[in-house]
């Protein structure tokens, strides 16, 4: 079974969307399991993960709730707050529900840089640990320095780094490094973190092609490989600069292209990773 290793859900009227106003136009209504239907189905995409979009527990709670009632999602990763003295208690009640599979703090929103190496409490990250959940990076460049750090101080912490770490497609040559380095020096830690071949449309100017995106998924799999890549669609975030069968089809190309991947090599980014990473 295929499965998108990273999609949303929200409703903007819930609140605590920081980031989600009415000027991201296309962006800015109810998205649920039944607009996402008719797209992953064309795509023979048949299960889901569902990551949070807002830095709070209640956007968590709300997204188990979609997950009790949805068949087609197979993990929620939420919310904690895990610079605080509760997280690991908050950890232990939201880990009840077989749906929650891990966590994700905002990295790239927070005003330090260095948030992910001072700020999160020991015991939150080792109750993380301890349930055997996940933790998704959503990162720039600018914080691989302090991920790093984090990382080798908890090598049993299972680590997916987020949009293939957000290079600045847009940016053209400029952009690529300090990227390209930060990405071989993530990808050789040695406890193999994960990273979500995702997001790298939103990224790039307006009409993109493969062209223009094949340097970029050349770099993660010649660094992460195809054990170590997942493929998600980042929708309805995607909606923004492209379409998900557009991507999909697009991903599958480049991944296929490169070094003729065999069909394990494939089902392991499309379905076989996210299903072993995220225990679904």
């Amino acid at each position: 079974m295929k499965i998108d290793a990273h999609q949303h859900y929200w409703d903007p009227a819930r609140g605590d969307y920081g980031w989600l106003t009415a000027d991201l136009k296309p962006l800015y209504r109810v998205f649920g399991p039944g607009d996402l239907k008719p797209l992953r189905e064309a795509a023979n995409i048949g299960r889901t993960v569902v990551v949070q979009a807002a830095p709070t527990v209640e956007e968590t709670r709300y997204l188990l709730d979609l997950a009790r009632a949805e068949e087609s999602i197979a993990g929620v990763v939420g919310w904690v707050p895990l610079d605080a003295q509760h997280a690991p208690a908050l950890l232990e009640e939201l880990v009840q529900h077989p749906k929650f599979k891990g966590v994700r703090p905002m990295l790239q929103d927070l005003p330090d840089d260095r948030w992910i190496e001072t700020a999160p409490k020991e015991a939150a990250i080792r109750k993380l640990i301890e349930l055997d959940l996940a933790f998704d990076a959503l990162i720039f460049a600018r914080h691989v320095p302090s991920l790093l750090v984090f990382a080798k101080r908890y090598p049993d912490l299972r680590i997916v780094v987020d949009h293939g770490a957000k290079p600045p497609i847009r940016d053209g040559a400029r952009g690529w490094q300090p990227w390209a380095d930060g990405v071989a020096q993530l990808a050789a830690l040695p406890q193999k973190l994960h990273c979500k071949l995702s997001g790298l449309v939103t990224e790039a100017a307006p009409e993109c092609d493969e062209t223009i995106l094949k340097p970029y998924v050349e770099h993660l799999l010649e660094h992460f490989g195809a054990q170590r890549l997942m493929w998600g669609s980042d929708w309805p975030v995607l909606e923004l600069n492209g379409d998900y069968a557009g991507w999909h089809r697009a991903a599958q190309a480049l991944t296929g292209a490169r070094g003729n991947l065999e069909k394990s090599g494939m089902d392991a980014i499309f379905g076989g990773n996210a299903r072993a990473f995220y225990r679904l």
